[in-house]
């Protein structure tokens, strides 16, 4: 039985005392939604250790939202996984398409922050999607298949079975565009074949979520599709009230 994870990408917002109050409040809320649902929280660096007391003693993991491709040095600015994990962080978000698009990761980037990432013990949520072009062009299957195959292919047999994915449909986000339900279950199955391909039956016990503007209204719909396993999920992540709810889309 493959996890069902609603996953809250906080981005660059909330100052350190905002996310310690948000994650207070997802946490007494918490036992409204099934205990069939892995809630992660992902704040930014400045606040994690504050995060992580303020869930402590829940079922609520907190993840960061990137790492470093080294493990230390000369890296101004940087973060080591290393550093993360010592703060008791379980998962980190590898991939997003913000970094990808702003940052030019690459897949190259990708292969060294995910050997971090294992070597420390987290738990990556890869992040795999095509942006409008692409997706107009009808290259959305190619682009993903590529971001799988370069990256996720060189994991070994142990490592993806601690592995996350998330589809993001960057031309779905902030472009007036909405990403059916159908269209969600038509990649996220492509996405489970391509992992079938490379690691065989392991491919259905990993978890992939849908990172498209997924919130309370549309969350049930998503979320009954057969290989959507949960949500990583932005804007609504801020509310409590609202990342709960999307929780709540899952039947129990």
């Amino acid at each position: 039985m493959r996890k069902k994870i609603v996953a809250g990408n906080w981005k660059m917002n909330t100052l350190p005392a905002e996310g310690v109050e948000l994650a207070k409040n997802v946490v007494a809320g918490r036992g409204e939604v099934c205990s069939c649902v892995n809630f992660i929280v992902c704040p930014p660096f400045t606040h994690l250790s504050q995060v992580i007391d303020a869930v402590k003693g829940s079922d609520i993991a907190v993840g960061a939202q990137n790492c470093a491709a080294e493990a230390k040095g000369a890296y101004t600015g940087e973060v080591a996984a290393s550093m993360i994990a010592a703060l008791g962080c379980e998962y980190v978000i590898l991939g997003h398409s913000e970094r990808r698009q702003y940052y030019g990761e690459t897949s190259e980037t990708l292969n060294k922050k995910m050997a971090q990432a294992y070597a420390n013990g987290l738990k990556p949520i890869y992040c795999v999607g095509e942006n409008l072009d692409e997706r107009e062009a009808g290259k959305h299957f190619d682009v993903v298949k590529a971001q799988i195959e370069e990256v996720v292919f060189n994991l070994t047999a142990e490592q993806f079975s601690q592995l996350v994915i998330a589809y993001e449909p960057v031309w779905a986000i902030g472009t007036g565009k909405t990403a059916t339900a159908e269209q969600a279950q038509e990649i996220h199955a492509y996405i489970r074949k391509v992992l079938a391909g490379k690691f065989g039956a392991a491919a259905a016990e990993c978890p992939i979520l849908y990172g498209g503007s997924c919130k309370p209204s549309n969350a049930a719909e998503i979320f009954a599709k057969e290989d959507v396993d949960g949500g990583l999920i932005g804007g609504a992540a801020l509310k409590a009230e609202d990342f709960l709810a999307i929780g709540k889309g899952f039947a129990k």
